[in-house]
């Protein structure tokens, strides 16, 4: 699956008088279309979790809506029944190479029309995924512009093709590249998943070949090959349309019908056969990995397809068998044979047929038959004991949590109907089916599907060590690209002003709908107490599902580590949940799954964080673990050693994830070697190992409730929420803690240039910085209001716009503001394909050099309407609420801080950014870091102008 991930919203600009090639027209209605179309049939009415009125227009077109008034916002997905399973071999990737070109323009909207417009409307940026089965295309808009979405996509589905070109589609290739490079070439274990299918799947099976396709079956792809696989996939009848959030459904499906209407109906597509893998014989396959320092081991078994009476049970069986310390994998792997911190494990069904992946990455240097050998016993284990009613309580509790967790937007309403339509089931169909299972279906199924039957076993090894793999496994057949300088063409600038037919439609669609009335924004009320013990506490309640979200933020975190012997609160946060003194690690855990909790402690730069989601009905009985946790830690010494592996086996794998890399060096360069923030978070391994039991009791000691705040969001009120905290309020004591202070870097003189060698690396990893605001200062918004047009808008930057879509370099590139209340940094990141190393560099540069002279009153405006118009969505999601509690209690902004953004959005002026942007972007003193390959890019760096590149491989550990 790809996702087109956007920071905010789509590209800029106004809306368009002209068509493709910018040349005026006007869009005379074609009197033969001007027939009259039957209306929309209600199909039927459904109750249940998530209520809809369904439709089904002459055409074909299916069309579901949710009403939900939580919000003032819509949803709207269109999901055609197009996946990777619909191409033909020689012909991959196709479906995934329409997600891309599907963004780029159509006939009314014209080039990029569909993200300058999501700008404009306060959109949350048009977004899309592929799988086998489905693409679809995801955007949530404040109700007042529903209609326009509507529009937009229609003209997506009924006016598009005609707009890409051979241009278009070799520009577009490029970035689809870029986005394997990213995702699979250019990561540890990126082809296991390709391996695995090919070698489950016969030649030939849909699902046989990853869902990106072949690079090569992109390279040769015709324009005539593309414009026939939409023509034959995307059409009414092939797609559902689903509309959920705050709408008149009368209305909704009148501009449905006028928008949709008279798109023409294609063939029938059909619904797709089971199809099983039909594998007869295990598979070993092994792969030296240019990228991997740690073994890894998946094993992989081919099961059922969606809607097979077996899928829950499967689900659920590799939920028991790896989910949680008393789990039988991670009973014989971790805790006894001590070879993995982890293993993994979940089964996916798709629409003709399904697997289940068990996986594991084993520590250095351990031989792969040992895991294997490890698995055997644990799965042995497992049928002999048979399945505990209690952990399948436990499993079908958390499968509710879940659930209701996933519906807290109106877009995972909307894309969950998407998916259950394409399927052919239910929301409450499928819950039904988990709550009526059984002990005895699932070691049915165990028997069925697992116990010595076929499979594919992968073993990923790090160069050199093919001796760990899986004794008699043969070498994978994988497909690097090769990188040649020069290789590729450059991209045509003019790639879409090409002149083109356009398609006859009743009525002129080149002119926009009109917003609807604006929407009423309401701030959720927020609501505060203070317990005895001097804690502060603060609230928003939401009824809307049975669940509720939670934070305890105490001040500290890593400020607190000693820089000689860094990782201590890394180590801390992972010991909390490791036990209490009276459960072990694994009661600890379940306890927290038969609430339907789910709580974690993290580690960040100035603080810590308990973060924890359950049932609003076992709230206090959360609570109370919470604060068993926090009073009565287990102190386990073998916890202590497994914790200690974990962190060691991380520390050595994020050496060779380039992203990974280029932040730990960037943090190096800007905060210097004496500064905490400049070592890594997880420690060093010969630090990390020695660490006593002591260091993290004595860390722990500093947690106060005079610098914490505790946050709750949800189906709960402040009464409740108080009540529930009364063990906290009387069992923490408060005494003076005194949080170190470290000072702030400064931005550097002069820029230099920083390169870790990565040999043959297909992309290099970029990320250009310096220290800078912090989220308290008075021109941090603001900051951040100017960064939108430059690199934190998403499709509506400068950065993507040129860097992606007009030269084709990376798949995404973003600048950002990132502080907290002492510290601060602007970065851009970005990946690009290796061999334009230096030219997406001194781009990128460029546009940040340039952007003050350059921002204009337009600029001013869309970025005015994206960030005003957006506030409908601000409030949306339990995550939203607690941002915004966390905004107030951790960086001390005042109660009514959304009111003065509003104001400073308002109140601003092109002189104003442009100032801010020459006082906040100094291209003459960025830290460059580049990590790459030395050997073909070191050389061509040094015309960026900074000298020749620094080596930076010593710099980092």
């Amino acid at each position: 699956m790809s996702f087109r991930k956007l920071l905010l919203a789509g590209a800029a600009g106004l809306a368009l008088a002209t068509g493709a090639g910018g040349v005026a027209f006007s869009q005379t209605p074609d009197p033969a279309a001007a027939t009259t179309i039957a209306p929309p049939v209600e199909v039927r009415r459904t109750e249940g979790l998530i209520p809809t009125q369904e439709y089904r227009l002459a055409n074909g077109l299916r069309v579901i809506l949710h009403i939900d008034r939580s919000d003032p916002v819509a949803a709207v997905v269109l999901a055609a029944r197009v996946g990777s399973a619909r191409e033909e071999p020689g012909r991959t990737g196709f479906a995934h190479l329409f997600e891309h070109l599907f963004f780029l323009d159509s006939e009314n909207l014209g080039p990029g029309g569909l993200d300058r417009m999501s700008a404009r409307i306060g959109g949350s940026g048009a977004n899309g995924s592929t799988s086998f089965d489905i693409t679809d295309y995801l955007q949530t808009v404040p109700n007042d512009a529903l209609e326009k979405m509507i529009w937009a996509e229609a003209d997506k589905l009924g006016y598009f093709i005609n707009t890409v070109t051979d241009a278009v589609l070799a520009k577009e290739k490029q970035v689809v590249k870029n986005e394997k490079r990213q995702s699979v070439d250019n990561r540890p274990y990126g082809h296991t998943y390709g391996v695995i299918l090919e070698n489950m799947f016969p030649e030939g099976h849909p699902y046989s070949w990853p869902v990106i396709g072949s690079l090569a079956d992109l390279d040769a792809a015709m324009l005539e090959d593309v414009q026939t696989f939409y023509r034959r996939w995307y059409t009414p009848n092939n797609s559902t349309l689903v509309i959920a959030g705050d709408i008149d459904p009368d209305q909704t499906i009148a501009w449905v019908q006028r928008y949709f209407g008279e798109i023409p109906q294609g063939a029938e597509a059909g619904v797709p056969a089971a199809q099983p893998a039909g594998l007869t014989a295990t598979r070993r396959l092994m792969h030296e990995d240019n990228y991997a320092t740690l073994p890894q081991l998946t094993l992989a078994f081919p099961t059922v397809e969606r809607g097979h009476p077996d899928e829950a049970a499967l689900d659920v069986l590799f939920t028991l068998l790896t989910d949680g310390r008393d789990a039988p994998l991670n009973q014989v792997l971790v805790d006894e044979l001590q070879l993995t911190d982890e293993v993994s494990g979940f089964h996916q069904s798709q629409q003709i047929a399904g697997f289940a992946l068990l996986q594991t990455t084993a520590f250095d240097g351990v031989d792969l038959d040992r895991v294997e050998a490890g698995i055997r016993d644990a799965l042995a284990r497992f049928e002999a004991e048979g399945v505990d009613p209690a952990a399948l309580a436990r499993v079908q509790t958390q499968a509710e949590a879940g659930f209701y967790t996933s519906l807290g937007s109106v877009l995972g309403k909307g894309a969950a109907l998407a998916r259950y339509d394409l399927y052919g089931t239910t929301a409450d169909a499928d819950l039904a089916a988990l709550r009526a299972l059984t002990p005895a279906d699932i070691l049915r199924v165990y028997r069925t599907y697992v116990k010595d039957r076929p499979h594919v076993a992968t073993s990923f090894t790090p160069r050199g060590q093919t001796a760990l793999a899986l004794e008699g496994s043969e070498v994978a057949e994988v497909v690097i690209e090769p990188i040649v300088q020069g290789a590729e063409a450059p991209v045509d600038p003019g790639a879409e002003q090409a002149s083109y037919e356009r398609t006859p439609s009743s009525f002129d669609r080149t002119v926009e709908p009109p917003h609807g009335p604006a929407p009423m924004i309401t701030p959720p009320a927020i609501w505060t107490a203070e317990l005895g013990n001097g804690l502060d506490v603060s609230g928003i309640e939401n009824r809307e599902l049975p669940v509720v979200s939670f934070e305890l933020s105490v001040d500290g975190g890593r400020l607190f580590d000693d820089p000689e012997r860094p990782g201590a609160a890394n180590l801390l946060a992972r010991m909390m949940t490791r036990g209490t003194r009276n459960r072990t690690a694994a009661e600890l855990e379940n306890a927290f799954k038969a609430l339907g909790a789910e709580v974690t402690v993290q580690a960040g730069d100035e603080r810590f964080l308990v973060r924890g989601t359950t049932l609003s009905r076992n709230l206090t009985a959360t609570l109370d673990l919470v604060e068993e946790m926090l009073f009565q830690p287990r102190w386990d010494a073998g916890e202590l050693a497994l914790a200690k592996a974990a962190v060691t086996a991380q520390i050595q794998a994020q050496r060779a994830q380039p992203t990974a890399v280029a932040a730990r060096l960037y943090d190096v360069l800007a905060y210097g070697e004496d500064h905490i923030l400049s070592r890594s978070p997880l420690g060093e391994a010969a630090a990390v190992e020695a660490l006593t039991m002591a260091d993290l009791q004595a860390m722990l000691a500093n947690w106060t409730p005079s610098s914490a705040r505790f946050r709750v969001v949800g189906d709960v009120d402040r009464v409740a929420a108080v009540a529930a905290l009364d063990g906290l309020a009387t069992r923490w004591s408060d005494r003076e803690v005194e949080v170190p202070v470290w000072p702030r870097p400064a931005r550097p003189d002069q820029a230099r240039v920083y390169l870790f060698d990565v040999p043959g690396a297909a992309q290099s990893v970029l990320n250009f910085g310096y220290p800078s605001l912090t989220r308290d200062d008075p021109d941090f918004y603001a900051a951040t209001v100017m960064n939108y047009r430059l690199g934190g808008g998403g499709f509506a930057s400068r950065l993507t716009q040129q860097l992606r879509e007009g030269q084709g370099y990376t798949y995404g590139v973003g600048t950002s503001f990132s502080a907290g209340r002492t510290f601060g940094d602007f970065n851009l990141q970005t990946s690009v394909r290796s061999n334009v190393t230096l030219e997406a560099a001194t781009l990128a540069r460029d546009i940040l050099r340039d952007y003050a002279a350059t921002f204009t009153e337009e600029d001013l405006e869309v970025t005015r309407s994206a960030l005003s118009k957006s506030r409908a969505r601000a409030f949306e999601t339990a995550g939203a609420k607690l941002g915004v509690l966390q905004a107030i209690g951790d960086f001390g902004l005042p109660v009514d801080y959304l009111a003065r953004e509003s104001a400073i959005i308002d109140g601003l002026t092109v002189e104003q950014v442009r100032r801010m942007a020459e006082a906040r972007l100094d291209t003459d003193a960025l830290i460059y870091v580049v990590v790459g390959d030395a050997a073909t890019q070191g050389p061509r760096l040094e015309a960026l102008g900074y000298g020749a590149p620094v080596p930076a491989n010593d710099l980092v550990e």
